[in-house]
């Protein structure tokens, strides 16, 4: 990881080569990233195939590999909510989840890093996370000298050295005065590092089962796919053998009641989506001369193109207000998925989680994600978000239906009985929640004051205002909306000139 940030430091200038050159690592690291899952996958899939032909001997090995599975699945993901959120300070609307640094527009940005991460102390909560995963790393493995030092080696977060040869903090290292390109590079190394070092720990544990031993005395059929999860229009390929037959017999393949002409492997171009059955048989001679035969079954799933968890308004909830998840698992088609959240109501609208924490819930909520698989419910995967009351938003006068920051308004305006008092969090807010207005007053330059009811001046205001000559100031005060959350709040007022 260090080689990445010394060169970050000669982001400081941020030149369109260096950019370019950061965008070339990123997307090599995003590349490595999905060689690695491909063969993660292979690994488990070969540690599956072991506890089914010697549970006894595997078990205790196999639950070990589940938990290396569940950690660095929940470190991968906390990294990339790390990147989200820091990408959605720097392009706000524009921002992109999952984005590579190509899709980043501020690329340059040295002060998103430096707030998020430092002022806002997620440096510090990454950094336990690294030093946490990597004693559960050596400690899951048993303390292997080899995988020890790899593990010690690769998740560090040492102090660094500044240009002056100063002392500083690691995450001061990362993250002060660092462009985005640079930062978000060196995530996902560390993303590319979690998922290296997870492939090594469950490849050791699968050794320590002596599941690669030839058992002559039993014949098994597997079927070993790419994965068990196809995107619709990619293909499904899968390996398919006969464990400890004799090599210089070769077996006989059918499936769907069509022998194979390839050695073994099946493929079909995935069209419809949902869950798929592969079914078939392995022919062998046995020692006899006779030919016997082994019927297989394997279940897979075809799904649309998904994402992972993620809030689509940062790492925030708001109270009685419908904040929209996208929710996935790869490998499990949606209508599969369950969702739960205490103290939160929890619904399905146009493909999207929408989860309402309720008006008295605490400052912290736990999503969890469960998926039916192999007939069983199975956690795949948690996440904390804070909850917050929603912000207060801002009064605007209306024209037309588009709330102007204008504070001279013409008078002719100001009576048309279609315009009316709005509260919002503005344009450019990171959520839109629909308030109305109970009801305001108005001071006028006499000082007299009036009391209107709803969002518009009623026939009393009107008529005084009517009255009024151009460069008149109004006040309006004591503007009271209600939200989503049922909760009535006083916004600030709001001065109008008549132009």
């Amino acid at each position: 990881m260090m080689y990445l940030v010394l060169t970050a430091m000669l982001a400081l200038n941020v030149s369109a080569a260096i950019l370019n050159g950061y965008t070339q690592v990123d997307d090599s690291l995003h590349e490595t990233i999905a060689t690695i899952n491909e063969s993660n996958l292979d690994i488990y899939s070969q540690f599956n195939a072991a506890l089914e032909q010697n549970p006894e001997k595997t078990q205790e090995w196999y639950d070990k590999a589940m938990l290396v599975k569940q950690s660095s699945e929940e470190f991968y993901a906390y990294v990339q909510n790390f990147k989200d959120e820091m990408v959605l300070f720097a392009d706000g609307k524009d921002a992109k989840t999952n984005a590579r640094v190509r899709d980043v527009k501020k690329q340059d940005d040295t002060n998103v890093p430096h707030q998020y991460a430092i002022n806002e102390r997620h440096a510090l909560i990454l950094k336990d996370k690294i030093n946490a995963y990597r004693e559960f790393m050596v400690d899951i493995t048993g303390h292997s000298p080899v995988l020890d030092a790899e593990f010690n080696r690769t998740f560090v977060t040492p102090r660094g050295v500044n240009t002056s040869g100063d002392s500083i903090s690691w995450e001061n290292t990362l993250f002060n005065e660092m462009p985005m390109c640079a930062c978000l590079t060196v995530l996902t190394k560390l993303q590319n590092d979690i998922l290296r070092c997870e492939g090594r720990a469950v490849r050791y544990l699968l050794e320590q089962t002596d599941a690669t031993d030839l058992r002559v005395n039993k014949f098994s059929a597997y079927v070993i796919p790419s994965a068990d999860y196809v995107v619709k229009g990619n293909k499904f390929t899968a390996q398919i053998i006969l464990a400890a037959i004799d090599s210089t017999r070769a077996p006989e393949y059918y499936v769907n009641g069509q022998k194979l002409q390839s050695n073994g492997v099946y493929e079909i171009v995935a069209t419809t989506v949902g869950p798929q059955k592969l079914t078939g048989k392995i022919g062998y001679m046995d020692q006899q001369g006779v030919m016997q035969y082994i019927d297989f079954e394997r279940s897979y799933t075809v799904g649309e193109p998904s994402a992972t968890v993620s809030n689509m308004d940062l790492n925030i909830m708001y109270r009685g207000y419908d904040n929209p998840f996208s929710i996935s698992v790869p490998g499990v088609s949606s209508h599969s998925l369950v969702v739960k959240c205490n103290q939160a109501d929890i619904t399905t609208k146009n493909g999207l989680w929408i989860i309402k924490p309720r008006a008295n819930s605490s400052d912290q909520l736990n999503i969890e994600v469960y998926a039916r698989v192999n007939d069983k419910d199975m956690l795949m995967g948690s996440h904390t978000y804070r909850v917050k009351n929603l912000p207060r938003p801002d009064a605007y006068f209306e024209i037309n239906g588009v709330p102007t920051e204008e504070m001279r308004i013409p008078r002719a305006q100001l009576i048309n009985p279609k315009n009316r008092i709005v509260a919002s969090y503005g344009a450019d807010g990171l959520i839109q929640a629909k308030f109305d207005i109970v009801g305001f007053q108005v001071k006028l330059p006499t000082g007299a004051s009036l009391s209107v009811k709803g969002d518009r001046f009623d026939n009393k205001t009107l008529a005084a205002i009517k009255k009024l000559k151009q460069g008149n100031t109004i006040n309006l005060m004591y503007i009271k909306a209600k939200g989503p959350d049922g909760k009535e709040i006083q916004l600030r007022g709001l001065p109008i000139e008549l132009n």
